[in-house]
């Protein structure tokens, strides 16, 4: 009878010699395992995970998070099709090209990617040893309150009703992924799974025209987010005192809501992310808090500044139950209290109607900042920023005269007066001409593009 050689040196595998140390350990573990179940002419030793080999950002992940060999191996798991699509292929097929099909390892074929995608029962064979008490503690990796979930750095599918939640695909965030693989992190993709967009701005606090009382309060917003840490950390006020922070701008259209929340992020450095509520809402029961879990779950510990646009659609006063709609639309203004409540960042919601705003939830805002139609010499100060600095102003006759002092009694917001300008400024660049400059501005021209925002809101222009 033959002697067994054990496979101790790599002798036995698919991968090319310079393919990750942590691929090399798993696929060893695979052979392993079906070793057990399939014995041949190699045996295989179960491997060792040598952490110091593995990559970089990989090996600080797990020491930063103190994870057990088990979390560390589910994340190579998740990781490996993405890395090597036909790592599981390559060793299962080395055991099991006559054995037929191997229930035990779970694992399915994707629409388009035909290679082997494993489940949480491929977690569990490679992982549990064949011990229920192993077994067991395998699925509680999966579980709600463990860190994988909780961050959304790696879940289950979800599968369909009546079937074993372990036969769900195992997901990975691509933001993680990223930095496993390429040693950096990317911003997440907006999509129906995460729907909020990364909002930045070239423009400066003196590019914001704003009375002096809102400055006032802006200014506590940045010292909230430029001191809070400290005050938790350093101060010892964790547990005493809510570690996050809820501001609700109001007020017309144009008036500088949006680009005060990006000078926000802007200046002390945070990423501030928009949510699309069209997106986040959906007609599907439960979808709603599926939507958002997803961003809240991602953007904790971030620092990430989150904020809800046009908040009365999703944050409106809630409706009496007079059906399962009402009901269920009802149950994710309470999920989104609870949620935003327990977010340790800062989350902003604007609106363009205070009154339309939940009562309950009004009571929970740590700043409430009304922004207005600005005075006219606020006005006069915004139409001049907003012009090329070497604009030359004309009037018909061709006489210079100042634009800005001469539309400031038009009533405008400062996002009208930036249409306006928008629009004055490409008719001056289409009545150029090799003798007229081409920012030569007309007052015609101006007038038009007020006359043309008013008209958008239903107001004369005299």
């Amino acid at each position: 009878m033959k002697s067994k050689k054990a496979n101790t040196d790599l002798s036995i595998s698919f991968l090319d010699i310079n393919a990750p140390e942590e691929l090399k350990f798993l696929e060893q573990l695979i052979l392993y395992r079906l070793s057990n179940w399939f014995p041949g002419e190699t045996e295989f030793e179960k491997p060792k995970p040598l952490y110091r080999t593995w990559s970089k950002k990989l090996q600080e992940f797990i020491k930063q998070h103190q994870l057990n060999e088990q979390e560390a191996c589910l994340l190579l798991i998740g990781m490996a099709p993405h890395m090597q699509a036909d790592l599981f292929d390559n060793a299962i097929n080395f055991k099991l090209e006559r054995s037929g099909d191997f229930q035990k390892i779970g694992g399915v074929r994707g629409k388009d990617f035909r290679g082997f995608i494993p489940t949480g029962e491929t977690a569990v064979f490679l992982l549990g040893d064949d011990d229920f008490d192993k077994k067991t503690a395998i699925h509680k990796l999966f579980w709600a309150d463990h860190i994988f979930d909780s961050k959304k750095i790696l879940w289950l599918d979800d599968v369909p009703a009546g079937e074993p939640e372990m036969s769900g695909k195992i997901l990975i965030s691509k933001e993680y992924l990223d930095a496993f693989i390429y040693g950096e992190s990317t911003q997440p993709k907006f999509s129906v799974n995460f729907p909020a967009k990364l909002i930045r701005t070239k423009l400066e606090w003196k590019d914001l025209v704003i009375n002096d009382e809102l400055q006032e309060q802006i200014q506590e917003l940045k010292s909230w987010l430029k001191y809070n840490s400290i005050l938790i950390n350093e101060w010892g006020m964790g547990g005493r005192i809510n570690n996050g922070y809820k501001a609700l701008l109001y007020g017309p259209s144009g008036t500088g809501k949006t680009l005060t929340v990006g000078l926000l992020g802007k200046e002390v450095g945070k990423d501030v992310y928009k949510i699309d509520l069209s997106m986040v809402m959906s007609k599907y029961i439960g979808e709603t808090e599926k939507n958002l879990e997803q961003i809240f779950a991602k953007a904790e510990d971030k620092g990430w500044i989150l904020f809800f646009d046009e908040a009365d659609s999703l944050f409106g006063k809630r409706t009496n139950v007079r059906d399962a709609h009402d009901k269920y639309a009802n149950q994710e203004v309470s999920y989104l209290l609870q949620r935003i409540e327990e977010y340790n960042g800062m989350v902003i919601l604007a609106t363009n109607m205070k009154n339309n705003i939940d009562d309950a939830f009004m009571r929970r805002f740590n700043a409430i900042l009304k922004f207005t139609v600005p005075e006219a010499a606020d006005r006069a100060k915004i139409w001049k920023l907003s012009f090329p600095e070497e604009a030359l102003f004309f009037n018909d006759k061709n006489e210079k005269v100042d634009i800005p002092e001469l539309v400031k009694n038009y009533v405008v917001s400062g996002g009208s007066i930036v249409n306006a300008v928008h629009y004055s400024c490409i008719k001056a660049i289409e009545k150029s001409t090799p003798e007229k400059d081409q920012k030569s501005i007309y007052l015609s021209d101006v007038l038009d593009g007020i006359r043309k925002e008013l008209l958008k809101e239903g107001k004369p222009f005299h």
